[in-house]
């Protein structure tokens, strides 16, 4: 019984099999692990690797994945180009609320939408001191279409190669081949007090970022 049992992996019913051959037992030998302790009624030493636990999973966050900048940090400085080709820096805008949100590119339906609702709104943002700016991989000539099609008022930076994109951590969607779209909420003192990230609700969150801005 000890001989079915440690064949079992191998042949449908042990019980009910023809004694095998010289060559069927030669096959057999290569489809077990075991070694000729088995034959003898012994238990084989299981391998290694069967033993090993499977490795975890984290599970999912139901957050925001905040990448490197995360709320209540200051993010890098940076230095890009906006729209008219002058180079503009994050630390300009130290002393006044600013909005920057990051997406994908310009002219796309849902960019496009994200940019209008900041112009409708920009009036309130600019009477509460803040600061609207919007950053993609589009070149300063792109930018300087969309702004001038859409008329929209405020900053479009220039982040070609993604650079301060990566170095903020702004997280990519649909599997890493779209950019994000992420909006930070920076104080006077350049914290981070609000992160929203929504690829396919783009608008949905101007008037949440203008009741902070109102309330810093």
């Amino acid at each position: 019984m000890a001989f079915a049992a440690s064949t079992a992996c191998c042949k449908p019913s042990a019980l009910l099999a023809p004694r095998a051959s010289a060559s069927s037992s030669s096959q057999a030998r290569l489809c077990r692990p075991s070694t000729s302790a088995a034959f003898q009624g012994l238990r084989a030493p299981a391998p290694a690797f069967a033993l090993a636990p499977a490795p975890r999973r984290r599970a999912a966050s139901t957050g925001i994945v905040c990448g490197k900048v995360s709320k209540g940090s200051v993010p890098p400085n940076f230095t890009l180009k906006d729209q008219d080709g002058k180079t503009v820096s994050l630390s300009k805008f130290k002393g006044k609320p600013v909005v920057l949100y990051f997406y994908p590119a310009d002219e796309t339906p849902g960019c496009t939408k994200q940019a209008c609702a900041f112009r409708d709104s920009y009036e309130k943002y600019k009477k509460a001191g803040a600061e609207v700016i919007g950053i993609s991989g589009d070149d300063a000539a792109s930018h300087k279409a969309f702004a001038k099609k859409y008329r929209l008022p405020f900053t479009l930076l220039s982040d070609e190669g993604n650079k301060v994109r990566k170095e903020w951590g702004v997280p990519s969607d649909l599997f890493g081949t779209l950019p994000g779209r992420q909006t930070y909420v920076l104080d006077k003192k350049g914290v981070v007090q609000y992160i929203y990230n929504n690829q396919f609700q783009p608008e949905k969150h101007i008037g949440e970022t203008l009741k902070i801005i109102q309330n810093l």
